[in-house]
């Protein structure tokens, strides 16, 4: 294998983690605000918001380290 194939095998499976990863936050974010006594609406906005808050900082730290190779 060439080594640009390689690249982009990892690449593909880095963005597999990480939306994996940022699913986790933001169920566990929206699952704890529901434990917490916030309405089915608050907790899936929280939620939400922490999913596009971990995907931002991951995909900037992956922009980050794909540059420095």
């Amino acid at each position: 294998m060439n080594t640009l194939s390689i690249h982009l095998i990892l690449l593909v499976l880095l963005l597999a983690v990480i939306a994996l990863f940022c699913t986790l936050v933001g169920a566990a974010a929206g699952l704890l605000a529901r434990i917490d006594g916030a309405t089915y609406a608050s907790a899936l906005l929280r939620g939400a918001v922490a999913f596009a808050g971990s995907a931002t900082l991951s995909l900037a730290l992956l922009t980050f380290v794909l540059a420095t190779l």
